[in-house]
């Protein structure tokens, strides 16, 4: 980047060119001699198409840029062999490939994150250099959100962050439904981009601006525009080339630049700023501390220095008093055990909603997930899996929830319903939270309670099928059924009276037959016994 001679420069921002390279140039040389010079070009979603012939001419040094051209990385992997390197190159003369992430600062101060491809389907590694995960996106908020920075001047990414589109009217012709990254909005939301430009969905879409701080609680920030916009050329003649001045923001006065406009709208995306901070992990992953703590004093899961030579054990605790479900307890109603594993078993709930609902509990005597060592924690993962296809055998879906208050061993139960309402569980969990004045909150996938909560703090956590949660910190009181209570309501299960479990008792002779079924239908599921 050039620098300019005065603070404010005129940017240019295209769509996806797909391969119309001539329509693309020729345009915007028109703009930058009628209304320029302009400093540079940015180009989101896909720059190169099915047709790429006029591409030649530009490498060959027929035809050239007009400006300085700045594009993204591919979004399909049909194109991934013409860029030449992951990191970013030069591939012509003005047009500079960016690399799969990262953030570009010109000698003007204007600072320009960039993050090119499609979220990875996969769950930890990257599977093809058109996508990226959760360690790209680590890679570029990171520096951003634990630095001084106060954010970015523009963000660049190829996909919409998914829920742009809270309190504002949705775009026409376009299902939201499958549209957008949660990844790119946990990237928006920590470097808050001053101007956020995205592509791949074809049309002109500009959101209403919205706010990055909590008003009255929180120190003013900039406000954040997001743009969308069409494919270059396209027939529908919608707006693809967008034209606009921006004062980098480490040359304008604090004042000038949180003032907010009149047409604003409070964040999109469902992350609480006061509780939520990013911390730096070495598993690449996604971390979010929810307690106050001062500087040097954050617990980091899993966090090693050099030297280390062993890993120090998580404290164990002994029960004051008789426990109900220690596996090696004398008061444990062992006929309702179904599966035993190496560190945790597999019990019938006692008083369950369903015949079925059952209940994962470690072995040893502990409160909660967050006190558990790293082994137990997978071989919980593996009860889950197990329980989900299980349960989705018999076309029906589950639903896992935690409550660690006033109980003293960890019980994660697991309650199965019809897969018909799957899709409505999380949203009646918050209007339940709601109407109970509990801040019901979802969490990133990506997030274990590990990550967000301190041994011994009270808390109660929602997992559902999809792999979406709902995180609530427990400051005071708490419905000790609130779980049951909202599972058995007539949106769901449509069973209010078997909300307290102790109405829902029977006989051990009946459990023991309830036993003995579920293990013997679950048996081709359970892992312990391979």
């Amino acid at each position: 980047m050039s620098s300019s001679s005065s603070s404010a420069l005129k940017i240019l921002v295209s769509g996806d060119v797909e391969g119309k390279f001539s329509q693309l140039f020729s345009r915007v040389s028109a703009v930058n001699k009628k209304n320029g010079p302009f400093e540079m070009l940015l180009c989101v979603g896909n720059f190169f198409g099915e047709d790429n012939t006029e591409w030649d001419e530009y490498l060959n040094g027929t035809k050239k840029a007009p400006i300085t051209t700045y594009i993204l990385g591919p979004a399909k992997s049909e194109y991934e062999t013409l860029f030449p390197a992951r990191d970013g190159c030069e591939l012509c003369y003005n047009i500079t490939y960016l690399g799969k992430k990262g953030i570009l600062t010109g000698s003007s101060g204007l600072k320009v994150a960039y993050l090119s491809g499609i979220e990875s389907s996969g769950k930890r590694e990257l599977q093809k250099a058109c996508e990226f995960n959760e360690q790209d996106v680590e890679s570029v908020h990171i520096p951003v959100s634990k630095g001084n920075e106060k954010g970015v001047d523009i963000l660049l990414t190829s996909e919409w962050p998914k829920g742009i589109t809270h309190y504002v009217g949705s775009p026409k012709g376009l299902d939201l439904k499958d549209v957008g990254s949660e990844l790119v909005a946990q990237l928006a939301f920590y470097v808050k981009p001053r101007y956020h430009f995205a592509g791949l969905h074809g049309i002109y879409y500009e959101r209403l601006p919205y706010r990055n701080h909590k008003v009255l609680a929180e120190l003013a920030h900039h406000p954040t525009r997001f743009i969308s916009l069409a494919n270059v050329a396209n027939v529908q003649k919608d707006k693809w080339l967008y034209a606009f001045s921006i004062t980098p923001m480490s040359a304008m006065d604090k004042s000038d630049l949180v003032k907010q406009p009149s047409d604003v709208t409070e964040c999109p995306f469902k992350f609480n700023k006061k509780d939520l901070q990013t911390v730096e992990k070495p598993t690449q992953q996604f971390f979010y501390d929810l307690e106050t703590e001062t500087a040097g004093q954050k617990r980091h899961r899993g966090e090693r220095n050099e030297d280390q030579k062993t890993k120090k054990p998580r404290q164990t605790f002994q029960p004051q008093g008789p426990c109900w479900f220690c596996l090696s307890s004398s008061e444990v109603e062992k006929h309702l055990v179904v599966s035993v594993g190496d560190h945790n078993y597999l019990a019938l709930a006692k008083g369950g909603l369903t015949s079925d609902h059952v209940l994962i509990l470690p072995i040893g005597h502990h409160q909660s997930s967050v006190m558990l060592e790293e082994e137990a924690l997978e071989e919980i993962q593996k009860f889950k899996e197990a329980l989900k296809k299980y349960y989705k055998s018999r076309n029906k879906s589950v639903v896992f929830f935690e409550r660690n208050f006033k109980s003293s061993h960890l019980q994660i139960q697991v309650v199965p319903m019809p897969s018909k309402l799957s899709s409505q569980v999380k949203e009646v969990f918050l209007e339940y939270a709601t109407y109970k004045s509990i801040d019901l909150q979802e969490i990133p996938k990506y997030t274990n309670l590990q990550q967000i909560i301190s041994p011994g703090m009270p808390y109660f956590y929602v997992e559902l099928e999809n792999g979406e949660k709902l995180f609530y910190r427990i400051k005071k009181d708490f419905p000790l059924q609130f779980g049951r209570e909202v599972l058995a309501c007539e949106s769901l299960l449509d069973m209010p009276h078997r909300i307290e479990w102790k109405s829902c008792s029977v006989s051990k002779e009946e459990e023991t037959q309830m036993v003995a079924d579920f293990r013997k239908d679950f048996q081709e599921f359970d892992f312990t016994l391979a």
